[in-house]
């Protein structure tokens, strides 16, 4: 693999030894995926698997992120996050502005531009969205590239470890994982 995958496969552990963490999505208990192979000293126990259904479970994320979790919520392709855009900018990128600031909801989004090596997946799988999603989220949510294997951990552990309400979306690239 690369310096950059196994970043994301210490960081991924390092978050998972964080009682209030736990990563929802798809493929996070079952391999489909390249961001599940970087999980693969996170236990079991800390993993939520769902269906493909994006906009719920960002919605169940900002539920669990009311209860006290910091849900790690997985998107595997940034063309999939497109598809909660309903709950980043009405309801993610509104928390403190809705709540006074007086609720925490703290939600880390894991997303990935997909892979085009070593075969291009279409053009549905590889797109980057993350200009779009920051003009979303109106600086109310922290977006991040994470263009270089120096970069993840640090951001990662920024998102965790903030106080002020602030989620935080990591846009990962998959050609940057061989």
């Amino acid at each position: 693999m690369s310096l950059y995958f196994d970043e994301l496969t210490r960081t991924m552990s390092w978050l998972s030894e964080n009682e209030k963490v736990k990563f929802v999505g798809q493929s996070v208990k079952w391999d489909g995926h390249a961001l599940f192979k970087t999980m693969k000293d996170v236990p079991e126990h800390k993993r939520l698997e769902l269906p493909v259904f994006e906009d719920f479970q960002l919605g169940l994320s900002i539920g669990l992120a009311y209860e006290g979790w910091v849900p790690i919520s997985i998107y595997p392709r940034s063309d999939f996050l497109i598809l909660a855009s309903n709950h980043i900018a009405n309801h993610l990128a509104n928390v403190r502005i809705v709540n006074d600031n007086k609720l925490k909801c703290k939600v880390i989004i894991r997303v990935s531009v997909g892979s085009t090596r070593p075969i291009h997946p279409g053009i549905q799988h590889c797109q980057d969205h993350t200009e779009a999603i920051k003009l979303l989220t109106r600086n109310e949510i922290n977006v991040v590239k994470l263009e270089s294997a120096e970069q993840i951990f640090p951001e990662y552990k920024n998102a965790l470890e903030r106080q002020d309400n602030i989620s935080t979306i990591l846009v990962e690239y998959g050609n940057l994982y061989n």
